[in-house]
């Protein structure tokens, strides 16, 4: 990786164009969309930061783009089925290698974030308006630094467990929701080389992204996100020369399986 993490912001970019009053409505919230707020609050000098929207060529991912990207955010909510399924492979497959996913809020059902999770990724949720506390529960973890142990977000949507994500996550935020629910708000995971982070705050139609708070968390969790080694090449992972001495043979160690062992 070069001196500047490499950020690329990507967002469906559906609601903010919407021709009704909901439309309307979070244009005056996001007038430059979601992508393009984050890229504002998110901006620094150890970034280098791009947006990128569905309605683009190649969605917005073509190889020149996501081969150089370090870490990619993502935001989605009513046109995950409108991703095309070769690129959810080509985003894994780079996450495999290295490359830092951000999923926020209604990502939760995006397609990449299911297939990294491996689970249907479902939770509860409720439209009320109602008055969300975010509890820091790990104030060591990288991505908590310089977050108060607690921060109140005025006017949110609900989400609640159960979170069907798997049981390796790593919670740093935990919320609760004046309607009495709380859930896994903020949680870390390692799929092979690659860093993920699911951050729920940030509902399109309340000005949660431009919470001081929210945007450390997500700034932070670019920067843990980012792989300090750069993109790992594909990892070879037979190891052909043992490390002791071995003595014990098998009949089956005479054939030569190198054609049946190419693709591990």
């Amino acid at each position: 990786m070069g001196s500047k993490i490499r950020v690329t912001i990507w967002n469906e970019f559906v609601h903010e164009r919407g021709n009704d009053k909901m439309g309307e409505w979070i244009r005056g919230i996001y007038p430059e969309g979601i992508h393009g707020c984050l890229a504002k609050a998110l901006a620094a000098d150890d970034l280098e930061i791009r947006t990128a929207t569905l309605d683009m060529p190649e969605q917005g991912l073509p190889a020149e783009v996501l081969d150089n990207t370090d870490v990619l955010l993502w935001w989605g909510h009513c046109a995950h089925a409108q991703v095309d399924d070769a690129l959810v492979d080509r985003i894994q497959e780079r996450v495999l290698h290295g490359m830092g996913l951000i999923v926020l809020h209604s990502g939760h059902m995006s397609k990449i974030f299911r297939r990294m999770m491996g689970t249907s990724c479902r939770l509860h949720w409720r439209e009320a308006g109602e008055r969300e506390r975010v509890w820091t529960v790990d104030p060591f973890h990288p991505i908590a630094q310089g977050v108060p142990e607690s921060f109140a977000i005025p006017h949110t949507e609900m989400y609640g467990e159960r979170f069907d994500i798997p049981q390796d996550g790593h919670i740093v935020f935990l919320s609760w929701y004046e309607g009495g629910n709380v859930f896994r708000s903020g949680v870390a995971f390692q799929r092979d080389a690659g860093h993920i982070f699911y951050f729920s705050p940030g509902h399109e139609t309340y000005p949660i992204y431009h919470d001081p708070n929210v945007q450390r968390v997500i700034g932070n969790a670019v920067r843990w996100a980012a792989p300090a080694n750069g993109i790992l090449p594909g990892r070879v992972t037979r190891q052909r020369d043992s490390l002791e001495p071995i003595t014990t043979r098998d009949p089956m160690a005479q054939l030569d399986t190198s054609e049946l062992h190419k693709a591990l």
